[in-house]
C-alpha cells in the first residue's frame, strides 16, 4: 500500500515519517510541504539523512490520487478543510490530524477556532478516529478524523464510567498538562526557550480549543447531554508528553475495586491501554515514544473524589502513532502493525 503526508515537516509530520518508516507493509512515496517545497526531506528532519530519499512537493490533488492508497493531512487547523474534501472527492482515504473535521456543529467550529468552516457539509460525514470507541466504523470509513491529544488522554481515561453513566458531570475537573511539542514547530515567545524552562503556567483556562470536542464525545458515550465541566491546561517545560488529572463524584458510591473491574472489563482486550493498578501511578516517561495510554485511579476515601491519572505521548498515541492506528485499521492491517515500540526511559 501506498501513502502520503500532506504537510510533512511539522513535529506531527515527522512522527509520521518515523513510524511509518518501520511499518513495513506500506510505502511513503509522497510528501508535500508549501514552505519547503523541493527540498529533501532530510534538508527538514536531518534525522532521516541516508535513510530516506524523499522530497518535498507542492500539493497536487492529481498527484495524490496517482501516488496514494491513503494520504494523513498533517496541516494546520483551518488549512486541512480546504485539502481534506478534494481528496475524498477524488476517492483517496484520509486520516486528518487536524481539528477540522472533528465537531459536528459548524457553529461550534466557528465559536471555538475564530474561523467559518468553508465545508460544514462534510462536518460528520467522516468518523472519530479513537480506536478503542470506534473500531468497526473505522475500517470501512473514508474520512477519519484524528482526535487531538488532549481528548485522548481525557477521553480513554473517562469512557469506561461514561458509558456506565457513572459521572456526576457536574462535579468534574480536568487538569492537563503538555510538554512543548503540542504547541507545534511554529517559534512563538510562549515557547521561547528563556520563557518555557524552569516555569510552569497555565494558559487558555476555561477556553482551550479541545473543550467542545471532549464534551461532544463524552455525551455520546453517555448518551446524554453533559454538564459543561471545569478543563484547564498546562505547559510544563519537556519536550513530549500529557499527564490528565481528574477529578470527579460518581453517581454511585463504588469501592475502588469495583473501578478497576470496571475499567479491566472495558480495556481487557485493548492492545493500547496500559491500566496500572497500585501502589503504581502513571508517569509520561511510562509512554515516552510510544504508542500507549498509560491510566491509574485512586478514590479518595475521606471525600469520596474519584481521581483518574492518565498519561500519553502528545505526538504518537496524541497525534501520529493513533493515525498510523487508523490507517491499520482502514487497510485491514494488524491494528498493531509498527506501533510496537516500546517507551524510552529515562
Amino acid at each position: 500500500m501506498r501513502v502520503g503526508i500532506i504537510g510533512v515537516t511539522g513535529y506531527t509530520g515527522s512522527e509520521l515519517v518515523r513510524i511509518i518508516h518501520a511499518h513495513g507493509l506500506v510505502e511513503l512515496n509522497y510528501i508535500t510541504s508549501h514552505s519547503f517545497t523541493g527540498k529533501k526531506l532530510a534538508e527538514v528532519h536531518p534525522q532521516y539523512g541516508g535513510l530516506l530519499d524523499l522530497i518535498c512537493r507542492p500539493f497536487s490533488v492529481a498527484e495524490a490520487v496517482e501516488t496514494a492508497n491513503l494520504v494523513f493531512c498533517a496541516l494546520p487547523h483551518g488549512e486541512a478543510m480546504e485539502v481534506v474534501p478534494l481528496l475524498c472527492d477524488a476517492g483517496v482515504r484520509v486520516v486528518d490530524l487536524s481539528a477540522d473535521f472533528r465537531l459536528l456543529d459548524s457553529d461550534l467550529y466557528k465559536e471555538w477556532y475564530n474561523k467559518e468552516h468553508t465545508f460544514p457539509d462534510y462536518l460528520g460525514w467522516g468518523v472519530y478516529g479513537l480506536p478503542e470507541l470506534y473500531r468497526e466504523e473505522i475500517r470501512d470509513a473514508s474520512l477519519v478524523a484524528n482526535p487531538g491529544c488532549y481528548p485522548t488522554s481525557i477521553l480513554l481515561a473517562l469512557a469506561p464510567l461514561a458509558r456506565k453513566k457513572l459521572v456526576r458531570w457536574d462535579t468534574l475537573v480536568i487538569d492537563a498538562k503538555s510538554g512543548a511539542s503540542g504547541a507545534g514547530r511554529n517559534p512563538s515567545q510562549l515557547l521561547h526557550f528563556p520563557e518555557c524552562t524552569e516555569n510552569f503556567r497555565a494558559y487558555r483556562v476555561a477556553m482551550h480549543q479541545h473543550t467542545p470536542e471532549i464534551e461532544q464525545e463524552l455525551s455520546r458515550l453517555a448518551g446524554e447531554e453533559i454538564i459543561p465541566f471545569t478543563f484547564v491546561p498546562h505547559l510544563v517545560p519537556m519536550v513530549r508528553g500529557i499527564l490528565s488529572t481528574i477529578y470527579l463524584h460518581l453517581t454511585l458510591d463504588l469501592h475502588e475495586d469495583e473501578l478497576w473491574d470496571i475499567y479491566n472489563d472495558f480495556y481487557g482486550n485493548e492492545k493500547f491501554v496500559r491500566l496500572l493498578p497500585p501502589p503504581l501511578l502513571v508517569e509520561t516517561k511510562y509512554v515516552y515514544g510510544s504508542n500507549y495510554c498509560a491510566i491509574s485511579l485512586k478514590k479518595d476515601r475521606r471525600t469520596g473524589r474519584v481521581i483518574i491519572l492518565s498519561a500519553i505521548d502528545n505526538l504518537a498515541k496524541g497525534a501520529a502513532g493513533q493515525a498510523v492506528q487508523n490507517m491499520n485499521l482502514m487497510l485491514g492491517f494488524a491494528e498493531e502493525r509498527g506501533l510496537t515500540m516500546l517507551p524510552l526511559r529515562p
